[in-house]
């Protein structure tokens, strides 16, 4: 497969970044506490909240990053580590791939629908909350989607995609972000939506030329900028929409 990559990386949002409060923290899930890292901009404003869920390597500086990018853009944001039930993310990311395996399906997407709860009921929030998350936490994404109707945008980057029959449940609107090469995870698509179809649930889908999976990880082998930035302006705008308005 000859597909072209680009690996610039364009802005990066710091810790310590001067328009931001950011520290990690706890919430309560199913499984009991969860870790999570939260940015959001200075003030006191009332601002939606939206869920950032990572790939299947945990919480890592990346994943991180992308939170407090959510932030900058005007939202709450909070990023939970899935494998805070088993002592939180190593630094080995072969150990952490494998600890995801381990984690039980329903518990997990209930500990991610508590961090739903978690932003509808800060203190700063407005009541709106919106989802995100790559690869792995794109699934993951979707299955929030299905199991909290608290979620008014869902928003998943090359994410395996929910059974037909659970698709119903959703009561979000979706922007799905696909890469062209990608047959594990696209192969899913046409079930999906007809099904999206079926049950009048509004969506808009986009795969991107010239792109592989894990296409927006700016860290990774399959970073390809253009493709990226397009699809990072698409989900602000998204959110904003759905968030803002």
């Amino acid at each position: 497969m000859n597909v072209k990559r680009v690996h610039a990386r364009t802005h990066v949002v710091s810790a310590d970044d001067p328009r931001l409060d950011v520290h990690d923290l706890t919430y309560p899930g199913a499984t009991g506490a969860v870790r999570a890292h939260f940015a959001k901009p200075k003030g006191n404003q009332k601002l939606p909240g939206v869920v950032v869920i990572h790939e299947n390597r945990g919480l890592n500086p990346h994943t991180k990053e992308v939170a407090r990018r959510v932030a900058v853009e005007g939202f709450l944001a909070v990023a939970p580590d899935a494998l805070s039930p088993v002592g939180g993310t190593p630094d080995d990311v072969d150990e952490a791939r494998a600890l995801i395996q381990t984690l039980d399906r329903e518990a997990n997407t209930q500990n991610f629908v508590a961090a739903v709860k978690y932003l509808q009921t800060h203190p700063q929030s407005t009541g709106k909350v919106g989802c995100t998350g790559f690869c792995w936490g794109g699934g993951v994404t979707n299955q929030v989607a299905v199991h909290s109707p608290a979620v008014q945008a869902a928003i998943p980057f090359y994410g395996m995609q929910p059974a037909p029959e659970d698709v119903p449940q959703i009561q979000a609107a979706l922007l799905l972000h696909y890469a062209e090469h990608d047959d594990r995870i696209n192969q899913g698509i046409p079930a999906f939506e007809a099904a999206l179809k079926a049950a009048s649930i509004e969506y808009q889908l986009f795969r991107y030329p010239g792109t592989e999976h894990a296409f927006f990880n700016d860290t990774g082998p399959r970073y390809h900028g253009d493709a990226a930035q397009l699809a990072w302006r698409r989900t602000i705008a998204f959110l904003n929409e759905k968030l803002t308005s």
